[in-house]
């Protein structure tokens, strides 16, 4: 992290007078009001951006995005971040991504951006702590120069829709204003933001910028970015994790018309998960995709698996199941309020309950890629879609050396990451390449390392496997006195340097509901060791423990026959603040029950007890954000129909209320089809899946035919929004399941449990 930009109230943005009169704006240093050269802002071309923002004399006004966009809206939300408090026409802007910002500071890198990642619910609530300074100056010195120029005091003129506007109704536009502007010295201190009551794009729904590009096929991603003629490689990768090269081919595969040669890649040692290529493997190089994955076929490799294959994903849940039962066996203590023993010696009655999930995949639309330019004593370029270009950056200075000026990381849009971006085991493997010697007739040219379906489920960051055993204590007056979770998972930041005692992090949120809303509460987390590499999943570490909890908390509603939603807001409780030490806390149990109330009411929960339908309820807090599924299920003679589901969130202010539908409403259907038909399965020490074909991503039946969501309005700062919709849709179906078939699931993937208990 060293040399990262944060932006405040005590800081200064640097600007600068572009080419043909623009104004530039970018960051600089604490205190700093130099105007650095144009073209150390621009470059040559006028579709590169300055950070952040460009106001041409053309009216065209260029905001550079840094966060990457892989389908989240980024470019979007964090562009109209700036429009707005630069009061712009946003039917002028031109949103532009921006590559990883880095410049040299006393031989480390400063990242000039700030932070740079996407995908984990960050990047708006950073972005609206910092980015809207950018627009601010950018209104403030437009204004100044209008002033100038009409012999007036600035105060008395206002930005809207891209001109500076007098009382009178005057009005001069930016793109006149620009040149002038960019030669006012900087203010004292930080011009103020604007009011609330002034937004004019905050709030308003609005298309992404590349929506239309999408639909039509036009819009570039990763996959279609290359540099000249780059070498195609694909690689044959060890599929046993641990295991080791047995033989293979390389002069059959250098036979196939346009093979150029294979090369050995093997991972680096004591580096951490996902700085590292994952597994032994052969490249084969080629002048064409297909041309490379005919040689990889001649290969015939053969691998080796070690001497301790990857267990089954029984055998691990047996090791769980062994470990809650021996009082030897030591786990990581998470939380431990008051006491639990004791709150159930005292119960007038006691349930338990364990429940099992699969390792899954992230299984992005686009499989990860990899384009390298490498000159070996001067510069390297890496174009690669990516959720954190500083991983990109780590893995590409360490390999070659490069001080800072001699990297370029370029991040096109990507085509979804769900985490598995967070990783650059791909970028490793094409720059291990790159570097590694080759025939003359390739030797300088860029190398484009593609990965197929069956090698990204093969070789993913998996979302670990989990078992959970949970034991609840009711009072008299049904409710509940103690809870005591137990969760036995491979923790997912197993290899990246954490502390064994803090390995839990990655499973478990030591705050996340009912804690704080029980007397006696303990939750413990228990290591299950693999080989198999694991990473950040779409929602976690919410999404596996809120199936269990939730689903758990609607089997206590139901065992005291109670209405699941009045249980839910009877364990709320009274309107309250509860410590949160996780980010986006604390937790506001009002706005809580308030999502819950929504949901229900939209999907008419009067009907529960009566319908013949299956309704549920779940709800979740997500990186200070609050949510809830209502679902409503129908029993059929091969398994269910549903019917009806009701996403409702308060994410404090929504930036783009059309942009956050779509993100709850593609989370929800990612996280039902997720329940219902996907595992990751290992057999014989390695993974099973090879395609959609049995990794079948949300097929039409029984998933919806849409997402019914509800924004809570709320003035409160902007939370993220790209995972929030996962955690509660899971529990949702399975407690409409159960009301529906007297089935109660605690095993995913739900149809194939459902199918072997009816």
């Amino acid at each position: 992290m060293s040399g990262e930009v944060r932006l405040s109230r005590r800081r200064f943005l640097k600007y600068a007078a572009g080419t043909a009169g623009a104004l530039v704006i970018g960051v600089g240093t604490v205190g700093a009001v130099d105007r650095p050269p144009p073209l150390g802002l621009l470059g040559d071309a006028w579709s590169q951006v300055g950070p952040y923002l460009r106001i041409a004399a053309d009216g065209r006004i260029y905001i550079g995005v840094r966060d990457p966009d892989n389908g989240e809206g980024t470019a979007t939300s964090l562009a109209r971040i700036i429009a707005e408090e630069l009061d712009a026409d946003w039917s002028q802007v031109i949103v532009e991504p921006l590559g990883l910002g880095i410049t040299p500071g006393n031989g480390q890198p400063n990242f000039t951006y700030g932070r740079q990642r996407s995908g984990d619910a960050t990047s708006i609530p950073a972005a609206w702590a910092d980015l809207r300074q950018a627009g601010a100056l950018g209104r403030w010195l437009l204004l100044q120069a209008a002033a100038r120029r009409l012999g007036l005091p600035a105060d008395q003129l206002r930005g809207e829709n891209g001109f500076a506007i007098t009382a009178d109704g005057r009005r001069l536009s930016y793109a006149d204003l620009a040149s002038t502007a960019a030669t006012i010295d900087a203010p004292s201190t930080p011009p103020p933001l604007k009011s609330s009551d002034r937004y004019r794009l905050v709030g308003q729904p609005a298309g992404d910028v590349d929506a239309r590009a999408a639909v039509t096929g036009t819009l570039r991603y990763a996959f279609d970015e290359t540099i000249g003629d780059p070498v195609i490689a694909v690689l044959a990768r060890c599929p046993y994790p641990g295991g080791t090269l047995d033989g293979a081919d390389r002069e059959a595969a250098k036979k196939i018309p346009g093979v150029y040669d294979v090369i050995d890649i093997t991972p680096e040692a004591g580096q951490p998960a996902g700085l590292a290529a994952q597994a032994p493997a052969l490249a084969v190089l080629a002048r064409d995709t297909w041309s490379a994955l005919s040689g990889r076929a001649a290969l015939k490799a053969t691998w080796k698996a070690g001497d301790e294959p990857e267990p089954a994903t029984s055998a691990l849940e047996q090791k769980a199941l062994e470990a809650f039962a021996d009082e030897a066996v030591v786990p990581s203590t998470v939380r431990n309020d008051g006491d639990v023993l004791a709150a159930r010696k005292k119960a007038a009655r006691a349930l338990e309950a364990t429940y099992f999930q699969p390792w899954i995949a992230h299984a992005t639309a686009e499989t990860p890629n990899c384009v390298v330019r490498l000159d070996p004593d001067t510069s390297v370029t890496v174009i690669a879609a990516t959720q954190s270009p500083r991983q990109v950056y780590a893995v590409v200075q360490r390999m070659t050396g490069f001080r800072p000026e001699q990297i370029d990381i370029q991040v096109p849009r990507g085509g979804g990451g769900f985490g598995r971006r967070l990783e650059a085991d791909y970028v490793a493997e094409a720059m291990a390449i790159a570097l590694a010697k080759k025939p003359d007739e390739i030797r300088n040219r860029p190398v484009k390392v593609l990965w197929t379906r069956d090698d990204d489920l093969a070789r993913d960051f998996y979302r670990p496997m989990a078992v959970h055993r949970l034991n609840a204590s009711l009072d008299r007056k049904k409710a509940i006195v103690g809870w005591h979770q137990r969760m036995a998972s491979p923790s997912a930041l197993a290899g990246r340097g954490t502390p064994e005692n803090r390995l839990w992090q990655s499973e478990l949120v030591a705050d996340a509901l009912p804690a704080g809303l029980v007397p006696n509460f303990r939750s413990d987390w228990y290591p299950l060791p693999s080989k198999l590499q694991r990473g950040e999943w779409r929602g976690s570490p919410h999404v596996t423990p809120t199936f269990a909890s939730e689903s758990f908390i609607d089997e206590l509603a139901h065992a005291v026959k109670a209405n699941p939603l009045d249980f839910r807001l009877a364990l709320l409780g009274d309107p309250r603040q509860l410590p949160y030490g996780g980010r986006g806390g604390p937790i506001d149990t009002a706005r809580m029950a308030n999502v819950l109330r929504l949901a229900a009411d939209k999907l008419d929960w009067s009907r529960w007890l009566r319908s013949e339908n299956g309704l549920g309820i779940a709800c979740a807090y997500v990186f200070g954000a609050y949510v809830a599924h209502a679902v409503e299920v129908a029993p059929t003679n091969d398994g269910i129909d549903i019917r009806r589901v009701v996403c409702v969130a308060d994410v404090g202010r929504a930036i783009n209320p059309l942009g956050l539908e779509a993100q709850l409403q593609g989370a929800t259907m990612d996280a039902l089809s997720t329940a219902l038909n996907l595992a990751i399965t290992v057999k014989d020490g390695k993974v099973q899946q090879t395609g959609f074909r049995d990794y079948p991503i949300a097929p039409t039946a029984p998933l919806p035919y849409e997402v019914e969501t509800v924004i809570v309005s709320s003035a409160a700062d902007p939370s993220g929004a790209s995972v929030v919709g996962v955690p509660s849709a899971a529990p949702a179906l399975a407690n409409a399941v159960f009301r529906a078939t007297a089935v109660r699931v605690r095993r995913l993937p739900l149809l194939r449990e459902l199918a072997r208990l009816r």
